[in-house]
């Protein structure tokens, strides 16, 4: 047998209610651009926007001028999708409590995840909607995932429950240390402060 290898994520494809509300939520409250739209090439009812969330991908929305807005909350049983989680800088997350407090809109309040800070609302169709920020950035030529990793088996080498920034801390150095390389033999931590 042989996997079938992903790179990254093509894009998300959500069932909107009308046009106008859509466009309003992802571009008018979250700041994506409105880049393209066409018909839904399944079902002629349908119109098919597609957004740009500022990553290189897409969030595209199904709409149909028939369907309003449900705020209930959307299900979240097996197979449903829990939660859309969006990247924000630590610069606009200290603001979106507020911002969203000045419109009127309920949301959880920030979120200590350790590695990251969340918020989370709920769009106007019920979608669980989180704002997180990275509480750290790779080295050059690492990714997210390979610092994740690696602060996980230090976070399970010590015996701690969750990661915190101390994982994230060393996970950076071990990585820049496999990673870079040096003209020095050793590599460990000094204080050029107690010289003989």
């Amino acid at each position: 047998m042989r996997k079938i290898q992903t790179q990254g994520v093509h894009h998300i494809t959500l069932v909107g209610a009308d046009r106008q509300t859509s466009i309003d939520f992802w571009e008018g409250l979250l700041g994506m651009p409105f880049v393209f739209e066409q018909p839904n090439l399944d079902d002629p009812n349908q119109s098919h926007l597609y957004f740009d969330p500022g990553d290189g991908r897409l969030i595209t929305i199904f709409t149909n001028e028939d369907r309003k807005p449900d705020a209930e909350a959307a299900p979240q049983t097996i197979g449903c999708v829990h939660h859309l989680a969006l990247d924000v800088s630590q610069a606009t997350f200290r603001q979106i409590a507020g911002r969203l407090d000045a419109l009127g809109i309920s949301h959880s309040g920030p979120k200590d995840r350790g590695f990251m800070d969340s918020i989370y609302f709920r769009d106007p169709l019920g979608l669980l909607i989180e704002l997180a920020s990275y509480r750290f950035r790779p080295p050059a030529g690492v990714s997210m995932g390979e610092v994740m990793l690696e602060a996980h088996k230090l976070r399970v080498a010590r015996g701690d429950y969750n990661i915190q920034e101390v994982h994230l801390a060393d996970a950076i150095e071990n990585l820049t240390h496999e990673t870079r390389r040096s003209l020095s033999e050793d590599r460990s931590a000094n204080n050029p402060y107690e010289r003989p």
